[in-house]
């Protein structure tokens, strides 16, 4: 996922074309070969799609690429009309030729159905043919919001059936860069698409501290460092590390270190002397 993020960030790409095609039930689209890059959003409906002899099963949600000269097929199997939006686009020479490039694979995501990603393929749809330089911006802002929420949805996806110890990494990291703030574990479990009781139990699986622990650990650690540092007031130092309260901070600094703040500075200036 982060290097298709990073291919669509930073490659050099253009938006040819964006459709929305409605196909009756149990139609069958005959084999061809593919002409484009492109991706498939399916709105509704359901259809088995074989590119290259790989099979894929699309439904509400999915998302499927497929990249130039490619052999395809694809058969409408619910009772129901199939609903798509389809977007092409054109990468520069250089990747369009690299064989291990990313975009030149077939692949599918699996966001699940996101209303804003429906929502956002529309304002694409009805902008696609806008002229000019203000529009060409405006097409490609929109298919880097659907491309964003597309691929953040697949990973939260792949993060709800089997979390790993790469989102714990993440937490961490996001707590270490935020701990000066409000942090709750409701705020914690929802950044990582999970919820409160999963990331609780996954988290002390694999650090040995429940998140809420850990926030505070890290906090005590930040605040010794400040004591050690410079002769700061205790209301600085509470602040900076997230408690609005110093009377709360030096209750649990003391509950974590046995010593009061101030004693703690106090020890470190005699040691020091």
């Amino acid at each position: 996922m982060e290097r298709l993020a990073e291919i669509f960030a930073n490659d050099s790409y253009g938006i040819d074309s964006v459709y929305r095609l409605v196909i009756q039930p149990k139609s069958i689209l005959r084999e061809f070969r593919t002409a484009k890059h492109g991706f498939l959003f399916i709105i509704r409906g359901a259809v088995r799609i074989s590119v290259n002899g790989t099979i894929y099963e699309l439904q509400p949600g999915s998302v499927f690429h497929a990249a130039p000269d490619m052999q395809m097929e694809a058969r409408v199997t619910s009772e129901s009309e199939l609903e798509y939006y389809s977007v092409f686009y054109r990468l520069d020479k250089s990747c369009a030729e690299n064989s291990d490039h990313e975009c030149n694979a077939h692949f599918r995501l699996e966001p699940e159905a996101i209303p804003r990603i429906i929502e956002l393929l529309t304002t694409l749809h009805l902008n696609a043919h806008t002229p000019g330089g203000m529009g060409k911006l405006r097409v490609k802002e929109l298919f880097l919001s659907i491309m964003y929420q597309v691929l953040v949805g697949h990973k939260n996806r792949e993060r709800r059936s089997s979390p790993n110890i790469d989102v714990i990494e993440e937490a961490i990291a996001y707590i270490k860069g935020n701990y000066m703030n409000l942090l709750t574990l409701e705020e914690l479990a929802g950044l990582h698409a999970m919820t409160s009781k999963s990331f609780s139990y996954f988290f002390y699986k694999y650090t040995g501290s429940r998140p809420i622990d850990f926030v505070i650990q890290h906090r005590m650690e930040r605040a010794c460092e400040l004591l050690k540092t410079g002769n700061f007031p205790i209301s600085d130092i509470a602040v900076s590390v997230g408690y609005g309260n110093p009377l709360y901070f030096s209750r649990a600094f003391k509950k974590r270190f046995g010593v009061s703040p101030s004693a703690y500075a106090n020890q470190l200036n005699n040691h020091n002397n």
